[in-house]
């Protein structure tokens, strides 16, 4: 078995993959900030959310007891919402620099986790084999 066949390993490199094109399209939107008619664009967020509801609908809370407190199962959300900004220059520039500077921080900061995460697995399975 490949190490890339492991699931961690798989889902950490989609993971840094998406960063790496979000970064891609962050850094595109603040190169044109200033190039008129150009709209700003992101990445749809990976949608981890959905994975993680489909596998909490086939796992169900029992209740043993009439006293036990019912499941609130599927009620949390895992995506924020923005409010949508209108922010948009007479020459039709929709590119807010700010806005675009916090994702790029927020993208390295994820980015970031996921190349630890990926590097202390590694660590774990070298150390589980006696490589290390």
């Amino acid at each position: 078995m490949a190490i890339s066949d492991l699931p961690i390993f798989s889902m950490l490199r989609t993971r840094m993959n998406w960063h790496q094109e979000r970064q891609r399209l962050l850094a595109e939107n603040i190169a044109n900030v200033d190039t008129p008619g150009y709209r700003a664009r992101d990445l749809a967020p990976l949608d981890f959310g959905r994975q993680v509801q489909q596998a909490s609908a086939q796992l169900q809370l029992a209740l043993t007891s009439p006293t036990h407190l019912s499941s609130s199962a599927g009620t949390g959300r895992f995506a924020s919402e923005r409010p949508a900004k209108y922010d948009v220059r007479p020459a039709g520039n929709a590119v807010n620099l700010e806005d675009e500077m916090m994702k790029v921080a927020a993208n390295q900061m994820d980015h970031q986790a996921a190349i630890s995460l990926y590097s202390r697995s590694m660590g774990l399975l070298k150390t589980a084999i006696g490589k290390r």
